[in-house]
């Protein structure tokens, strides 16, 4: 059976892959994507090549170093009016996130990127459209009470499969995409590989 390397520490895409059947051993990139994100947007790159670039840096990095293993790299970013918004950091930082999306329409951007022998063979970007309900200061607050710190920083402020879905007043796309993984044409893509 078909194994792949995912080259992330996300539970959550490791959850995913496991739900799916595919067979895969975690190897964390561990690329500064701080780093990179800042030299993108020097570059004025957009948020959504910045999400590609990272995936396949990641992959990248870790299938040069097993070689004629498949290894999958994954990236999500959220696309406010195109500005980039990053993980939070702490839970301040969570707040003024979730102060920024209040009432608004974003993006959430996810890429994914498979790598072997250290180049990449097949990447695909998807992107969901979420809008955020209009809350006051206290119902952001009271929601992020409610979050684990794990959660908070793994989702990048809401986890949509839980307590984050309430925070929308529309989401449309794929609900595996805005948890960070694209994962039917992952799935496709490894169905179909020799």
């Amino acid at each position: 059976m078909l194994k792949i390397i995912l080259a992330s520490q996300s539970k959550v895409r490791k959850k995913i892959l496991d739900e799916h059947n595919i067979l895969n051993e975690v190897i964390p990139s561990n690329v500064d994507e701080d780093v990179v994100k800042s030299s993108l947007l020097k570059e004025k790159a957009s948020p959504e090549i910045i999400s590609k670039n990272l995936a396949e840096l990641k992959a990248n990095k870790i299938s040069g170093k097993y070689s004629d293993n498949l290894v999958l790299g994954a990236d999500s970013v959220i696309d406010l009016n195109g500005e980039l918004i990053s993980k939070p950091d702490n839970r301040e930082e969570a707040l003024e996130i979730l102060r920024k999306l209040n009432g608004k329409k974003h993006y959430l951007i996810s890429s994914a990127c498979i790598s072997k022998n250290g180049s990449m063979v097949w990447n695909h970007t998807d992107k969901a459209t979420l809008t955020m309900k209009k809350m006051n200061d206290d119902e952001l607050k009271n929601y992020l009470a409610k979050i684990s710190d794990e959660a908070l920083y793994a989702y990048n402020v809401y986890q949509i499969e839980g307590e984050g879905r309430k925070l929308f007043s529309s989401i449309d796309g794929n609900e595996n995409t805005i948890m960070g993984l694209p994962i039917e044409k992952i799935k496709k893509y490894l169905d179909n590989y020799k």
